[in-house]
């Protein structure tokens, strides 16, 4: 939500509040950039993850879901700023989630370009249809996923698998 203050004259001034109610592209372009302000931060310590799925509210629980848990986590709807993100960014994740079924750009490729800029990545992909492990085969042969999430996805289960796999990922480094 964003507030602007308007003078409408000079003896008067009136306020309006303007709340953003959709994930228009323009929406999501606003929250992205929003979370693209903070790429000159300090990396803390927390393990880092990256959340990528067209619908905004599945990426804002999950989010959230994580973020009590203590992970950096920074959430988008819009593949091409998640992979433009993650390109400036890539040292400092530790784990990349991401559905599957997307417009512009489908999970697959996705992960195949995240891999691309960072080969050892852990990758979740993320559907709320079956998973075909041979279409799947077929289409990323070579790529490594770390887990396959079925939609609905509890929040606990969620920080159970991200926990288990950036601690296996950080004792490596």
């Amino acid at each position: 939500m964003e507030i602007f203050a308007i003078s409408l004259s000079f003896r008067d001034t009136s306020i309006r509040v303007y709340i953003t109610l959709s994930t228009s592209p323009w929406s999501t372009l606003l929250q992205s950039k929003r979370k693209m302000n903070y790429l000159g931060k300090e990396i803390s310590s927390k393990a880092s993850v990256l959340i990528l799925d067209d619908d905004f509210d599945i990426v804002t629980l999950m989010k959230i879901g994580l973020q009590h848990n203590s992970f950096n986590v920074y959430g988008f709807t819009d593949p091409a700023l998640a992979l433009e993100h993650f390109g400036m960014n890539a040292k400092s994740y530790d784990l990349v989630i991401s559905d599957i079924r997307m417009p512009q750009m489908n999970g697959f490729e996705f992960i195949k370009k995240v891999k691309e800029i960072k080969p050892e990545i852990k990758v979740f992909l993320m559907t709320a249809f079956e998973i075909n492990d041979i279409e799947f085969r077929r289409v990323l042969p070579s790529t490594r996923i770390d887990e396959f999430i079925q939609k609905p996805i509890s929040i606990e289960r969620l920080n159970t698998l991200v926990r288990t796999h950036v601690k296996n990922r950080r004792k490596k480094i």
